[in-house]
């Protein structure tokens, strides 16, 4: 049976965690409040991802540690999921990056520490010649996988290209479920991992970010055909960052639903209720990280599904 969640993480300790200015360019949660210098920024950074990765591995979640390279700076390298994806049937993929200082943080030797865990790859697809066209496809900021039923769902940006994502699914074996969102000011959400999320039996989305009826009609009929309860979060709460989350597994074969401090304490009482019902919840505060770097606990985790060495 194909899974949805993985005990096994990939993490990468951030050398240089900085504000990107080219990031900024499409990304409305980052910000920059003036309250932190470049160092205190770095250090609150790494403590932050310290404290995360101990969580993490205190609730028998197997996390696999990659440190970032001084050099060249690579301000966002603690946001990993974007640029790979590791594959139940041994695909590992590397994916076109909209910032060209993140395009320093597709590593060989990171790939290679992951197979140095006894992980197995029959396969590298490397998309990342589109950043040629300005066409760009940012792993699982892009693209949310239902890997039970074998769906992509995408909302379009700047960042996320339709016909990057057709070619990536074709490659894979599964079918593009593409649609549109945007924030309260109606920019485009630019990945779609900060406006959902999606576990075994649930799905926390904001609906009222995806404008056209139809397309949200659309959404709600896939969920409800692949037994998938709907969590709907507001648009204040995904700008707390509840829709970037994500399951795991620990080594016990518990589910374990990961995001960061701000994201819980936006939740209702009746949400954490309902979540609580499909699977464990676990949190950890990360704000120098969710507000400098626009991005939260899901991007901070990239899954490993690769089948183990026989």
């Amino acid at each position: 049976m194909r899974q949805q969640t993985t005990s096994h993480i990939l993490m990468v300790r951030p050398a240089n965690f900085a504000f990107n200015e080219e990031t900024a360019a499409n990304n409305a949660f980052q910000s920059r409040d003036g309250n932190m210098n470049a160092v205190e920024m770095r250090q609150s950074a790494v403590r932050e991802f310290d404290e995360f990765v101990k969580k993490l591995r205190d609730a028998g979640v197997n996390v696999i540690v990659a440190d970032d390279s001084p050099e060249p700076a690579k301000p966002d390298a603690v946001f990993p999921n974007n640029w790979d994806t590791f594959h139940q049937e041994g695909f590992v993929v590397t994916y076109p990056m909209f910032a060209p200082t993140r395009r320093r943080e597709r590593r060989e030797e990171v790939i290679e520490e992951i197979l140095q865990q006894g992980f197995s790859s029959k396969n590298r697809i490397h998309l990342e010649g589109s950043e040629a066209d300005s066409r760009f496809l940012e792993g699982t900021g892009s693209i949310i996988f239902d890997h039970q039923n074998r769906l992509a769902y995408a909302c379009l940006s700047p960042r996320t290209d339709a016909n990057l994502l057709e070619d990536l699914c074709q490659k894979i074996g599964y079918q593009k479920v593409v649609f549109h969102a945007v924030d309260s000011n109606g920019q485009d959400i630019y990945h779609t991992n900060v406006m959902m999320a999606l576990g075994e039996t649930f799905v926390v989305i904001c609906l009222d970010s995806v404008r056209d009826l139809q397309e949200r009609k659309m959404l709600e009929e896939k969920f409800a055909a692949t037994g998938k309860e709907i969590v709907d979060i507001s648009l204040e709460q995904m700008g707390a960052f509840a829709g970037n989350m994500l399951q795991v597994r620990n080594t016990a074969g518990e589910t374990i639903l990961v995001m960061s401090e701000q994201a819980y304490r936006s939740l209702t009482p009746l949400q954490i209720k309902t979540l609580e019902s499909h699977t464990k919840l676990l949190y950890s505060p990360i704000e120098t990280i969710e507000t400098y770097g626009g991005g939260s606990a899901r991007c901070m985790m990239a899954e490993v599904f690769l089948p183990k060495e026989v």
